[in-house]
């Protein structure tokens, strides 16, 4: 009777489709969270996704812990973005693609497109996320990673994929628009570390970092006094705050200005290498850019919708 049983289940088992039979989801690590979301949306319910750098984590300081060396270790795929974004984790990365699949999906972008690193001749801004543009490259180095791990599941990715950059698209539209409509003389982005060069390069506007393009970078009192004596010579009135940086620099560089009698607020905090919460419009790729564009444009003169492209902001203009 066990025996009957027994043959009857393995035989109900065969007949079942493939896939219900062997594609539990794809086990993803990646290490940012822009990473992790575009892997989610062109993955959808084929991928399990575990990000380990949460909101608020500095991935240019950020170091692996057990844990996550436990999970990269069962993982079936590790994205990580690469260009010495994660710099204290790179020889881990390397020892790492030996034995299992790992890839750093901001190296597949052609050099040519990127900006060089002001600290190392070698190397490359790695803040591709501020471009919408430069992240449609990576989105598609995340799809190609997925299909090479599951490949029958190739014209799924490509259809999450598609919809993904169209939701990109319509972003980068969204930043000219509004960004645009800051008067020229306010068109200077003034940050915590030197995050945004991508995002000034496509929307026409100058930007200014306390630190370079890496937090590790030092932020020296005469780069500060250099920047306040911008602030005072332009007449600018607002800088911004980073979520992954502290801002003890900026509130020197506020104190520096109104020492000379020049009055300088904080037009906002912006998402520049963590996004928000996760469960949130602002925890996502499109939320985070929706959120920066959004708040630099409204903080630097020009009328914003109210809660951003979407009206999915949390907070109000």
């Amino acid at each position: 009777m066990i025996r009957r049983s027994f043959i009857a289940a393995l035989a109900f088992a065969a007949a079942l489709p493939l896939t219900a039979w062997a594609e539990a989801p794809l086990k993803v690590v990646a290490t940012t969270g822009m990473i992790a979301d575009a892997a989610r949306q062109v993955g959808g319910d084929q991928v399990q996704v575990k990000g380990l750098m949460g909101p608020g984590v500095d991935p240019h300081a950020y170091r692996q812990t057990r844990s996550d060396i436990v999970a990269m270790t069962r993982a079936d795929l590790i994205l990580w973005h690469g260009l010495y974004l994660e710099a204290q984790m790179e020889d881990f990365f390397h020892d790492l693609d030996r034995k299992r699949a790992v890839v750093a999906v901001a190296e597949g972008v052609d050099t040519s497109k990127l900006r060089a690193h002001d600290d190392y001749a070698d190397k490359y801004d790695p803040h591709l996320w501020m471009s919408p543009a430069l992240w449609r490259d990576v989105v598609a180095e995340v799809q190609e990673a997925l299909t090479e791990a599951r490949p029958e599941a190739a014209d799924l990715f490509d259809a999450n994929t598609q919809a993904f950059l169209a939701e990109i698209d319509q972003l980068e539209v969204y930043g000219k628009q509004v960004l645009a409509a800051v008067p020229e003389n306010n068109r200077v982005l003034v940050t915590a570390h030197d995050a945004f060069g991508y995002f000034g390069a496509d929307y026409g506007y100058e930007v200014l970092g306390i630190q370079g393009i890496s937090t590790q970078s030092e932020a020296g009192l005469n780069r500060i006094g250099e920047l306040v004596d911008t602030l005072v010579d332009q007449q600018l009135t607002a800088v911004f705050v980073e979520s992954s940086v502290s801002d003890r620099s900026m509130r020197a560089l506020i104190e520096g200005a109104a020492a000379k009698g020049h009055d300088v607020g904080i037009g906002g905090e912006l998402y520049s290498d963590a996004m928000g919460e996760p469960g949130t419009y602002e925890g996502t790729y499109i939320g985070m850019l929706d959120h920066n564009i959004t708040v630099i444009a409204g903080a630097l003169g020009a009328d914003v919708p109210d809660r951003g492209m979407n009206g999915k902001l949390s907070a109000g203009f």
